[in-house]
């Protein structure tokens, strides 16, 4: 029976993307070595994190516009450090955007560095829709938020208009949709959910954004030395790279951002249109803030749980359950998920109205 792969992350990838991968395991690039065992210093290797840096930039529409782009290690998380230890002044601030579970923990690391003004949170309501109509304070040395939230299936629409750098985490919906990327300056995002395999990290810095904090950044930290060695500083992770390169390529052959975009909102419609019409069903974010990429919902009626359960399973769906925070159920609708995907989740909600 196919499985259709709703989880959150590690997420679903390309199957030609794994065909690719899983080939290279044994002979990459008909050099006779595994891509596992070949070196991050061979030419092979550095041809293949030169065209995925390139062809992250392209694909944002960042070509030529003045930015770098990395792959690093540590994850998203690592970012909530590195972010405040490199754009943080001696004495400054910064302004945080708190929309939920990963943005508290990258506030919570900048909290470390200095004065960190939260402009507005959802928390008080379980972060079931995104602030808007804050303020952000022209004093701060850049302002953060998280584009989507995994957890509670929320997503941000608009960007607000401001002198200060932004710099968001895109971790769960880069490369998904079409943005206007440059008017971001800094943009990171863990690969395990639109891009290739847990592992890596994409960061993308704008020239002139650096060097400013008046402050002493440990090298492995530090941004300006992950630039200067084209993200070469230690040993990168070379199979997650390649992986993420392959899913790039895919992503470019579809025909780039804007067309998955039209993939995910086909998708995304399929779904929500059936929470809204299903009367054993209903969503757990605002209308106006739900994401594309993580839909969450709950049933009416608790006492239907087990046999919607077993449809869902019976139909080959896995990775439906909702987080602990908010229960339910949650479909993460990442770029690789088919739309037959969701029309086989549709038709096992649509067989609990019939028979519950």
């Amino acid at each position: 029976m196919k499985k259709h792969n709703f989880s959150a992350g590690p997420c679903i990838l390309p199957q030609e993307v794994f065909q690719k991968a899983s080939a290279a395991i044994l002979n990459f690039n008909d050099t006779g070595l595994s891509i596992l065992e070949i070196s991050h210093r061979s030419k092979e290797f550095v041809a293949v994190m030169e065209e995925a840096r390139a062809l992250a930039l392209e694909l944002l529409g960042l070509t030529g516009k003045g930015y770098h782009a990395l792959f690093l290690q540590g994850g998203a998380s690592m970012e909530f450090l590195r972010v405040p230890y490199n754009l943080m002044k001696v004495d400054g601030k910064a302004a945080y955007l708190d929309t939920g579970t990963w943005a508290s923990g990258a506030i919570k690391e900048a909290k470390a560095f200095g004065e960190t003004v939260v402009v507005a949170s959802s928390k008080a309501d379980n972060y079931t829709y995104i602030p808007k109509a804050f303020e952000i304070p022209t004093d701060a040395n850049y302002f953060h938020c998280t584009s989507n939230n995994t957890i509670y299936g929320t997503q941000m629409n608009q960007f607000p208009e401001t002198n200060i750098p932004i710099v968001c985490d895109m971790s769960s919906d880069i490369f998904s949709r079409s943005l206007d990327f440059s008017k971001f300056d800094l943009i990171y995002a863990g690969a395990q959910k639109n891009m290739g395999p847990a592992g890596t990290t994409l960061v993308v810095i704008k020239e002139g954004l650096l060097n400013q904090t008046g402050r002493s950044i440990p090298n492995i930290l530090n941004y300006q030395q992950h630039i200067d060695k084209e993200s070469m500083y230690n040993t990168p992770p070379v199979f997650a790279v390649y992986t993420s390169l392959l899913t790039l390529q895919w992503l470019k052959n579809l025909g780039g951002i804007t067309a998955i975009e039209k993939n995910n909102e086909a998708k995304a419609a399929l779904l929500y249109n059936e929470v809204d019409r299903n009367p054993l069903f209903k969503g757990t974010a605002a209308k106006e803030d739900r994401s594309k990429m993580n839909a969450t919902f709950l049933l009416e009626n608790e006492a239907h749980k087990t046999l919607f359960d077993n449809l869902w399973k019976e139909a080959g769906v896995s990775g439906l359950n909702g987080h602990r925070s908010v229960g339910g159920y949650r479909a993460s609708m990442y770029n690789a998920l088919p739309l037959e995907s969701v029309e086989v989740l549709v038709k096992a909600m649509r067989e609990l109205e019939r028979i519950a």
